[in-house]
């Protein structure tokens, strides 16, 4: 089993930056992919962005050039840098670990919290 612990969530106003961080412990493989999920009031949990141990990362389009993810191997950390908050990325954005063959595990933390005000 993965245990994922997220902080950084918090108020910033629209145009600010905010950066999450997730650390997974428990039951790691070496080969895995991290990354950040949202889910706003009324909608289902969606990608942010994903990021291989490799370094291969994915990004949602709604987030594209104002997001940037990665990770430290070495602390089993992933993190979420978010610049040009739009009131629109208000969500409670979640951590995920998961095998590279996603049938092998995946694991989710508990949440944190973002609020873009304008």
């Amino acid at each position: 089993q993965v245990q994922l612990v997220e902080s950084g969530g918090g108020l910033v106003q629209a145009g600010g930056s905010l950066r999450l961080s997730c650390v997974a412990s428990g039951s790691i493989f070496n080969n895995n992919v991290m990354g950040w999920y949202r889910q706003a009031p009324g909608k289902q949990r969606e990608l942010v962005a994903t990021i291989s141990t490799g370094g291969t990362a994915i990004y949602a389009d709604s987030v594209k050039g104002r997001f940037t993810i990665s990770r430290d191997n070495a602390k089993n950390a992933v993190y979420l840098e978010m610049d040009s908050l739009k009131p629109e990325d208000t969500a409670v954005y979640y951590c995920n670990w998961r095998r590279f063959q996603i049938v092998l595990g995946n694991y989710w933390g508990q949440g944190t919290q973002v609020t873009v005000s304008s």
